[in-house]
């Protein structure tokens, strides 16, 4: 991207390779949270009919709110 810019030879110098690190830390967090989603996937049990069913509206909805207000 930036690499041969004199510029950027002097940020990395100065203040190390920050798109780099950012990029790395991303995947790490990233190889975590998909351990994690696999890992409580593999936790849930499987829905009974009862609660495959449904009707509308069941279950928890979020509602918007607007900024500054405060929910009743």
């Amino acid at each position: 991207m930036f690499q041969d810019s004199p510029i950027y030879d002097r940020l990395v110098a100065e203040r190390g390779d920050v798109p780099t690190q950012a990029r790395r830390e991303a995947e790490r967090v990233s190889r975590e949270l998909e351990y994690a989603m696999r890992s409580l996937q593999s936790f849930q049990a499987a829905p009974s009919p009862d609660h495959r069913r449904g009707h509308a509206g069941a279950g928890w909805q979020r509602t918007a709110l607007l900024p500054g207000s405060l929910p009743a």
